[in-house]
């Protein structure tokens, strides 16, 4: 059987168990810990998973045509991530990476209204099912953990200073923020600065709860949401932030997203990007995230975004490397959704369930195994925009932690 020839050359740390169709043990690794067993109910699996595991892994476990019969979900990737370059760096697997990537340049066109439907996809799901695995305030990026202990909604509170913090905000600027999601952010920075923010967004139903957000907490005369491509939008912004929407762009749009923000950008203003990167260097969308998460989407090696940003008239300021702040991000989220899987199956179905489930668990030990971080791209024009030093940042940050306003809430 392929698969088992294929998983005998690539695990090597931790222990899987594969119970074949047949009922069949094979083991693979080590008898140290992590450990997960599978079974695979259907003959037909091992010879799918051969050539395409990382699409038909995910595929089968949905459909119930693979489970988990020892260990658990966060078990089973940690095993698979902590062996990814030996299970990647089989022949066969490395076709498939240059074929990925010749994909990906195809698939990731991303035009306005197709960057629309993909935006619909995963961002237009019930705003009921977000509310029961996010923090209160809604924010579904990466947070920032200044100390182990930390909640999650401490966590992304702090995440809100830490931009703020480098965005240098003034009161009275204009602030774009792209990507805007359920307004945090834009909320966030209007009440504690006193900024004027204009959110973009593509979800129609990410929209529709910012514009409730922002009336329920009396300022509609500092922050206004449109449904808007980042391309449409018309300037000058004196900052412009963009959290969590990068990922979306698309790698043969990098010129062109780093020329808007150019145009855009007011003299002596400053950009600050927040997204998801790869930190194993230039790679392909895991096939089944593509499918069934993120139609579309790629997260960027930090050599192929600073390439773009190169042949745009910006300077790169500050980079932040975020290394397994994501992690415990995505910890949180997959504790959350569990606790309430009852209620998201009501919302939904068991197969949904355990499609979000493998999504929650795969991108969390894809960071903790040093596939995927989080960078933070401070960008300006002026390269006199910013101070020298970066003391002015945690400065900036200890002030306002000292006596923060209540978040807003999803409830408010």
């Amino acid at each position: 059987m392929n698969v088992i020839r294929f998983l005998r050359h690539g695990i090597r740390a931790g222990q899987l168990t594969v119970i074949d169709a047949d009922g069949d043990r094979h083991v693979f690794g080590t008898d140290q810990a992590p450990r997960a067993a599978i079974h695979l109910h259907d003959r037909r699996l091992a010879r799918e998973l051969f050539f395409n595991p990382w699409l038909k892994t995910g595929e089968a476990y949905m459909d119930g045509r693979l489970t988990l019969e020892e260990g658990s979900l966060a078990d089973f990737f940690d095993i698979i991530y902590a062996n990814e370059i030996g299970l990647r760096g089989q022949a066969w697997q490395r076709m498939l990476f240059r074929i990925g990537r010749a994909w990906g340049w195809i698939v990731q066109h991303n035009p306005i209204e197709r960057a629309m439907r993909r935006v619909a996809h995963h961002y237009d799901l019930s705003r009921q099912l977000f509310q029961l695995f996010l923090d209160p305030s809604m924010q579904y990026s990466c947070a920032y953990f200044t100390r182990p202990d930390a909640s999650l909604a401490e966590a992304q509170q702090a995440k809100l200073r830490h931009v703020a913090a480098k965005l240098r905000l003034k009161p009275g600027q204009r602030v774009l923020d792209i990507g805007s999601g359920w307004g945090s952010l834009a909320l966030h920075l209007a009440r504690e600065v006193g900024v004027e923010v204009l959110g973009v967004t593509l979800s129609r139903e990410q929209l529709e709860a910012a514009r409730e957000r922002v009336q329920a907490a009396g300022l509609a005369h500092r922050v206004r949401f449109e449904l808007m491509d980042y391309r449409q939008v018309e300037g000058p912004f004196d900052r412009i932030v963009s959290i969590g929407m990068f990922e979306h762009v698309g790698l043969r749009h990098y010129d062109q997203f780093f020329a808007q923000i150019s145009k855009l950008l007011a003299p002596g203003g400053v950009a600050l990007l927040h997204s998801i990167g790869r930190a194993d260097g230039p790679g392909v969308t895991n096939p089944w995230v593509e499918k069934y998460i993120f139609p579309g989407g790629y997260c960027p090696a930090l050599s192929e975004v600073t390439r773009a940003v190169e042949r745009s008239d910006l300077w790169i300021a500050d980079i932040e490397i975020l290394r397994l702040h994501y992690a415990e991000t995505l910890k949180a989220w997959r504790h959350n959704f569990e606790a309430n899987r009852a209620a998201i199956a009501r919302l939904y179905d068991e197969c949904f369930c355990r499609m979000w489930a493998y999504y929650l668990a795969g991108c969390e030990f894809s960071f903790r195994h040093r596939i995927n971080m989080v960078f933070q791209m401070q960008l300006c024009r002026d390269a006199q925009a910013v101070p020298l030093t970066r003391d002015y940042i945690s400065e900036a940050e200890r002030v306002r932690a000292q006596d923060p306003a209540p978040p807003i809430t999803h409830a408010a």
